[in-house]
């Protein structure tokens, strides 16, 4: 069974983990910290941007993946990975942009993301218990 779907997805997120890596790695040596963020705003959250994602990313993909792998339709499948990446961006550009406070890209970039991981959890839920049937 091919997986071409949520593999766009996955391939999709693990290009944003890479940029916001490099984001990490452009600051550091900008400002010469080797390790943490020695009190540097920018770096902290350039921190928080990439380890979000990469806190929240693997339960996401799998959910993805598994509800391909029982045959959740394409369109579905397109429009939770649609909102995925866009909510992961609109997190990225809120919380640097409210410098770790209240911003609207940040509340619902967060609100999509997880959205996305309940629904595909109820989806998985609703496949699991319709194989008992």
């Amino acid at each position: 069974m091919s997986v071409a779907i949520s593999g766009l997805y996955i391939s999709i997120t693990a290009v944003l983990v890479v940029i916001f890596a490099m984001r990490v790695i452009q600051l550091r040596r900008k400002h010469k910290i080797g390790l943490g963020s020695s009190g540097n705003e920018e770096l902290r959250l350039a921190n928080r941007v990439h380890a979000n994602l990469v806190e929240n990313a693997p339960m996401a993909m799998i959910l993805l993946l598994v509800a391909e792998q029982n045959h959740l339709p394409g369109l579905f499948l397109h429009i939770l990975g649609i909102a995925w990446i866009v909510g992961r961006i609109l997190h990225a550009i809120g919380l640097t942009q409210g410098r770790g406070g209240y911003h609207l890209g940040r509340f619902w970039g967060g609100l999509l993301s997880w959205l996305v991981i309940l629904i595909l959890a109820g989806i998985n839920l609703g496949y699991f218990f319709s194989s008992l049937a």
